[in-house]
């Protein structure tokens, strides 16, 4: 059944009053004038067909309904704001939402992300890994990142970082037997093939053209449905890979892998920090935009 219950404004001014047992203090707390609280009073009274206040010249006095009514509604009043504290503290800490792409996520984000808990550790990452991207206005949400040309409708839309591509291989194959040293030995060495960024990103066949090489086929090689696979097996020394600048800063910093010669080529495709407009403004939100954006500024510094 619906609930049959008076004004809120009434509710309120009451409530105040019979905490106070003052009009005027009532009207200072809640920003209204005094004839405003004896109207909201006035009117509760005629909804219940009781009296709630016992008036003397300079006293107030709660009825015998009146000292009924007040407890209920100031636990009432307290529970919602308790509630609405929550929910403020929500907005600023607590679980954040975040939706990102597999390879994104265990390349870039986790190795980086003890960093940004150190900043804020009164904020839960929740990362959720997918290829398929989310539905924000149906999907519990609160922001992601994304690959593509920034091009999101009803998004709040911040370019984090460019990418761009070149092969990268394990340290071992330049000095190996066969060497790696110029990009005509790949024809003596195993390509690995990143199925994901087909039609998004330069393959091989188009680096190989771009290199001026003859002879070494383009389709050969292994081919792999994650792009972490892909630089996994290159760290492994399987193969040489054409990867992405995004996913493979930490490990050509940390040696895993190297770039054995050019060129690089660009890509039209780049990394974008997207919220919805209802939760981009939220503190945490903001927080871990900042944090994203500050830590590709270094890696493109």
């Amino acid at each position: 059944m619906p609930r049959r219950l008076p004004p809120l404004n009434a509710l309120r001014a009451f409530e105040a009053a019979a905490r106070h047992l003052s009009f005027t203090k009532a009207a200072e707390e809640l920003h209204v004038t005094q004839a405003a609280i004896s109207h909201q009073v006035k009117a509760l009274e005629e909804v219940l067909g009781l009296k709630l206040f016992r008036r003397f010249n300079r006293r107030l006095m709660l009825s015998y309904a009146g000292q009924i009514y007040l407890p209920a509604l100031s636990e009432a009043f307290d529970q919602i704001d308790q509630a609405t504290q929550r929910m403020r503290s929500e907005e600023e800490t607590g679980p954040l939402k975040v939706s990102v792409a597999n390879s994104f996520a265990a390349k870039w984000l986790l190795p980086r992300l003890p960093a940004f808990r150190a900043r804020h550790p009164d904020i839960d990452v929740v990362v959720s890994a997918s290829d398929s991207l989310v539905d924000f206005s149906r999907d519990e949400f609160d922001m992601g990142v994304r690959y593509g040309q920034g091009r999101y409708p009803g998004l709040v839309v911040d370019l984090m970082m460019e990418d761009t591509i070149f092969p990268v291989c394990s340290p071992r194959l330049p000095k190996g037997d066969p060497p790696l040293r110029e990009a005509a030995d790949l024809k003596h060495h195993t390509l690995l093939h990143d199925e994901v960024i087909l039609g998004e990103f330069p393959t091989w066949r188009e680096w190989l053209a771009a290199a001026g090489v003859r002879g070494v086929d383009p389709e050969r090689g292994h081919r792999y449905s994650h792009s972490s696979l892909v630089i996994q097996a290159a760290i492994d020394a399987q193969g040489v890979a054409l990867a992405r600048s995004s996913l493979v800063s930490l490990d050509l910093e940390a040696g895993r892998l190297v770039q054995p010669f050019g060129p690089t080529l660009p890509s039209n495709f780049a990394c974008y920090v997207v919220a919805p407009a209802t939760t981009a403004g939220r503190p945490k939100v903001k927080a871990f935009r900042d944090w994203l954006l500050e830590e590709a500024g270094k890696r493109n510094t």
